[in-house]
Parts: structure tokens; sequence; C-alpha cells
């Protein structure tokens, strides 16, 4: 079977990298159809292929500037002409990251997956419309949670063509080489990441720090006032090592988010590195947590309950010693195998 898997402007290249690589593995013809990732190096292919057919000018010269917008949209369209010419028994979609394009010109020749990460991505999702008319496309939607399950299903999505098929960990194993006071924001800066929330929730706590590791994609400098001197910042596109180092040194990991995505790959990073975390209830992050005892859920927007938590956690060196235990056990099952062969198995229901 030959699948392709199409990610246009590379918004998750290590999933794409782990999911190709898990199905190659397990015997499948695996080509990622994407472009040049602008923020830093990419995993070298492992037994799949790779193509760079979206964005070919765009990535390259404008960085994160506006100004790429225009010639963006004019390389969409002819990346997805160049899509029409990929051989595939199976084309699975990570993301569509311009659909009122994508509703027009959009039109798989092949059968078709579409993976939600976002559900419904934060710039269209009022278009509530225009996303059930691309979703209609797809033999199949992959979600992360039963919480996207239900949501993309009171969309008005067929619940025989949905799937949910958990996030799996990014596994690593960094030796401990903290204090065991210190707490993680790991992940690109986004306003709906909620740094504000886990700040005011180290600031109300009893001799905790704040470890913010990733790339800023918000203005910052106010933060960084506000936080003073309990938050160190680690900031840019972090190499594996550096994410590493991070959660080495981290206790906890902390995820206020408001509720707009289902999961969190930083968050499936630091399970899998056998961190815990603290979550706000949003989206589908409470499930893993949840499931394997890897920490705590509280409510979303609860700053006190959000410190409460986290406080408990450091605390308490056998609470903690037993939501270390359940980020391990996520790490065991919610493997790269695991969700291979469930995508395997949903291309052979469309593929024929």
């Amino acid at each position: 079977m030959r699948i392709a898997l199409v990610d246009p402007a590379a918004f998750t290249p290590q999933y794409d990298h782990a999911l190709a690589a898990a199905l190659a593995a397990s015997g499948v013809d695996v080509e990622l159809v994407t472009s040049a990732f602008r923020f830093g190096a990419v995993p070298v292919p492992d037994g799949y292929a790779r193509r760079e057919l979206f964005y070919p000018v765009s990535t390259r010269i404008f960085h994160r500037s506006r100004l790429r917008l225009p010639l963006k949209a004019a390389e969409h369209v002819l990346g997805l002409a160049r899509l029409r010419r990929v051989s595939a028994d199976v084309l699975h979609f990570q993301w569509l990251p311009a659909p009122e394009l994508d509703e027009r010109l959009l039109r798989p020749q092949s059968p078709s997956v579409l993976t939600a990460h976002d559900l419904l991505p934060r710039r269209t999702a009022r278009k509530q419309g225009l996303w059930r008319r691309l979703l209609r496309r797809f033999q199949r939607v992959v979600v992360h949670s039963e919480y996207g399950r239900r949501t993309l299903a009171d969309l008005g999505v067929d619940e025989r063509r949905l799937r949910v098929i958990p996030h799996p960990v990014f596994p690593s194993d960094p030796r401990p080489d903290g204090d065991g006071r210190t707490l993680l924001c790991l992940g690109v800066i986004r306003p709906y990441k909620g740094l504000a929330d886990a700040i005011a929730a180290v600031k109300r706590m009893d001799g905790a720090r704040l470890l913010v590791a990733g790339d800023p994609m918000e203005p910052v400098d106010a933060l960084r006032r506000e936080a003073g001197d309990v938050a160190q910042w680690r900031l840019g596109y972090l190499a594996d090592a550096e994410i590493d180092r991070a959660l080495a040194e981290s206790a906890v990991a902390l995820f206020p988010y408001r509720p707009e995505t289902d999961q969190s790959g930083a968050l499936l990073r630091a399970l899998g590195a056998g961190v815990p975390a603290v979550v706000y209830d949003v989206g589908g992050l409470a499930e893993p947590v949840r499931r394997f005892a890897a920490g705590r859920v509280v409510r979303a927007g609860d700053v006190d309950a959000l410190a409460a938590a986290a406080q408990e956690l450091i605390d308490d060196s056998d609470a903690l010693a037993e939501a270390r235990a359940g980020a391990r056990r996520a790490r065991e099952e919610l493997t790269w195998e695991a969700a291979a062969a469930a995508h395997l198995r949903l291309y052979e229901e469309i593929a024929g």
C-alpha cells in the first residue's frame, strides 16, 4: 500500500516524521509531501520518502513576515496542482493551511483522510459552514480524543467517518537533573497556551520557579516583566537536546491552555520524558493525564487550582512519584507503533 502524508505548511514536522517512520516500519510505502520547515532542522527520513511540493519560495525568503502571505496563497494553488500528480492509494492530510482555497480547489483523486489536529483551526474556527463542507470530502477524519470526536459529531460530521487515534508520546529518557521545584512551560508560545496563567500560578506558590522553553509567536516582554525573577526563559526554536535538557530540569509541566485545541504535542513530549503534567480541562488534554494518572487536571481558567495542584506534586514526593509512574505508563502504551497499526486499519477500510 502506498500512502502520501500531506502537511503542506510543515506545521508538525516531528509528528509527520514519527508517523511516517512507524508506517514505513510496518511495511507501508510512505511519502511525506510537505514544504521546507522555516524554523530549524527536521528529522532525516527513516524508511520513507520526503518531497517538498509546497511553498518553495515563500518559506525560504520571508520567514515570519506577513509579506509572504500573498505569495504563499499563489504557491498553495501551485502545490495543489502538483499534489494531483502524486500517486497514492490513500492521501492523508495532516493540515489544511488555506481552507478558503482548499474549499474551491481541493478535490482528492484518491481515497483521503484528514487528521483534525486542531479540530477547527483558530483563524477560521467561526466559519463552521466552510469546515462542514471541507470535512465531507474526506472518507475518514481522525481526531486524538473523545472530546474531538464529540466536537466534530456535533458539527455534523457523520460519526461513522470519525476515528479516535490517540496522539502518541514522543519518547525520551533524560536523566533528572533539577531541584524538584521547577515547573515547565514547553512549546511554541501562543496566546492560547495560557503562559500568563502559568506565571500567575507560580507566583502564588511557595518555593517554585518556572522554566519557559519555546519559540515566541506573540510578544513576551510584558510577560517577562510580570514574571520577574520567578521565571527563566529559553526562547527560540529549540533543538531536541535543548528540549531534553529542559525536561530533565523540570519536576512538573504546566498546560493552562484555552479551549482552542484538541491535543498538545508538547504535553506528549513531556509525558514521553516521564514528566507529569498539570493541565486545564480543555479539549482532549485531560484524557491522557486522567487515563494514566500522569498528573492533575483542574478546571479551565482556575489559576488557584493550577497552583494548588502543582504545589501538591512538588511538595509530596509520593504523589510526584505516582504521577511520574503514570507518565511512564503513557510512554509504554501511547506508542507510534500502535498509532501506525490503527492508521493502517483505517487506510485498508477506504482503499479496499
